[in-house]
């Protein structure tokens, strides 16, 4: 018997097959998240001209709330979807560079009593009904167990810049059925991204969790579909016409001379101002009318209101504003697409 004097308790959760069963993925539903997936592929090879935009908050914390941004974008997504492509972003974990609350899986009540297997269910169920609508889903990567709940619902997924480097991550992008997106680290480097996308190009093999939640081993054909996204880092930002040239540059001399680039306009190229995301949409988009085609398209960190909430102890936050990284609104998030829209 091991020692688990820092073990303060444990208990088994539901296997992702029993959540599942809980929360099923109608017929209907999953033949929908095949053609996003089959469509954002046929974008990333250069099949389609359309530029992918993916739009959401930071992170989820109110579930009402979310579904109301997910009905306004899915509205937004009609009206410009012969030349922008929609993906919401469902973000359900959040990586902490020290301590804070680590997303609704997590944490779902924001009380701290890492009610986790509510967290889960509670996940699923919201990503169902946003994919009932007709919306594709972005996440992040960030627990590899808790990914297995939720594969079948997502059509992107983004590996963040502390994780890129994480060869466990690596290992599961190579075995996922959708596009996955790897940042730069975040004091700019692309080297970490890039030795990421040759990775998770290969086949792997190692140890993860089945759908009956016992532990298996996965071989894997690897990911053709990976790809760097840019996010800034160091001070500096990555979106300009020299940073994208260099980028296209590396990816040449890596032997990944076919990878498409998505950028992000928040985190380190928005200089950690929400403000300046449309400086980098701009930007992005001058490119593109400018014949820029390795760039795919871009991310925005955009919510209900502007802004972001700090935590109180014992107060509930408001549903409609950001509790971690800052959005911008709605309204200025639909003028940029609807602009973004007509010039395209």
């Amino acid at each position: 018997m091991h020692n688990q004097k820092n073990i303060s308790s444990n208990r088994m959760l539901p296997s992702p097959g029993m959540v599942a069963g809980e929360y099923p993925l109608s017929r209907a539903c999953a033949a929908g998240i095949q053609e996003h997936r089959r469509k954002l592929c046929s974008i990333l090879d250069g099949n389609e001209d359309l530029m992918v935009a993916i739009l959401g908050p930071c992170s989820i914390h109110d579930v009402d709330a979310a579904l109301q941004y997910a009905e306004r974008l899915k509205a937004l997504s009609q009206r410009v979807s012969s030349k922008i492509f929609i993906i919401m972003r469902v973000y359900f974990e959040k990586p902490r560079t020290t301590l804070g609350w680590k997303g609704l899986i997590y944490d779902p009540d924001i009380n701290g009593e890492y009610q986790i297997e509510k967290g889960i269910l509670v996940a699923r169920k919201l990503m169902l009904q946003i994919a009932q609508m007709g919306l594709p889903i972005a996440t992040e990567l960030l627990d590899p167990v808790s990914s297995s709940f939720f594969v079948e619902a997502v059509t992107w997924a983004g590996i963040g810049a502390r994780t890129s480097e994480s060869p466990t991550h690596r290992q599961l992008a190579s075995g996922l059925p959708y596009p996955v997106g790897f940042k730069n680290s975040t004091d700019g480097n692309l080297q970490p991204a890039l030795d990421a996308l040759l990775s998770s190009r290969a086949c792997h093999s190692f140890i993860g969790v089945m759908k009956n939640g016992h532990i298996g081993l996965f071989r894997t054909k690897g990911n053709p579909y990976v790809h760097i996204v840019l996010r800034g880092g160091g001070g500096k930002t990555n979106y300009d016409r020299e940073s994208i040239a260099l980028t296209r540059e590396r990816l040449l001399k890596a032997g990944l001379n076919d990878s498409p680039i998505i950028v992000d306009c928040s985190h380190g190229n928005s200089k950690r101002d929400h403000r300046n995301q449309r400086v980098a949409f701009e930007s992005i988009l001058e490119q593109r009318l400018a014949g820029e085609r390795a760039v795919k398209g871009l991310m925005l960190e955009s919510y209900l209101k502007e802004g972001k909430q700090p935590l109180q102890d014992n107060c509930k936050p408001a549903p409609d504003i950001s509790i971690t990284d800052a959005c911008i609104s709605w309204e200025e998030t639909e003028s940029l697409i609807l602009n973004a829209y007509e010039r395209l």
